[in-house]
């Protein structure tokens, strides 16, 4: 596990080589970061070279640059092939763009499958590598896990330029 600042808050990233397991943001302190993902590791290491480009593109998103995480490995083991289709597709979203739970359900081949979406969302173990913030309700923003909620969605959509209805 490593856990670093930035100007979301506090991140962590859990891994095994060069497979990310999970990843949290937004957290007020390390500790708390830390605490987010104990449950599967419970001591914060020395980042390595490779790891540290990984903190790299964190914090340049956080300071609201422009990145791409298209590339960074995830472990889609515990995933259905559904699940599969729809955070690969998520990951394709743009920078500053959005789509709906319905578009995305449509895109997957599943139309009509926008609950099945917004649960595979709720479920994201890589937030802002699998962004699913870019993802929003058809009359609004839609739902959102991470600390702080809504509110959060609204600082990584506004951050990108996203434009969003409230």
């Amino acid at each position: 596990m490593i856990v670093f600042p930035s100007d979301l808050g506090w991140m962590g990233i859990v891994h095994c080589g060069n497979t990310i397991l999970r990843t949290t943001f937004g957290h007020p302190t390390r500790h708390q970061a830390i605490d987010k993902l104990s449950p599967l590791e419970s001591t914060a290491v020395k980042p390595s070279d490779s790891q540290r480009r990984w903190i790299e593109q964190f914090q340049r998103y956080a300071a609201g640059r422009r990145v791409s995480m298209r590339k960074f490995q995830i472990d889609q083991t515990w995933m259905t092939p559904f699940q599969r289709k729809v955070v690969e597709l998520c990951r394709t979203i743009q920078y500053g763009k959005t789509l709906s739970y319905g578009q995305l359900a449509q895109l997957a081949g599943s139309p009509g499958a926008s609950r099945a979406v917004g649960s595979t969302m709720a479920k994201n173990r890589y937030p802002l590598i699998v962004p699913c913030h870019r993802v929003v309700g058809a009359n609004g923003i839609g739902g959102f896990s991470a600390p702080d909620g809504l509110n959060f969605k609204r600082r990584l959509l506004q951050l990108e330029g996203a434009k969003i209805a409230s």
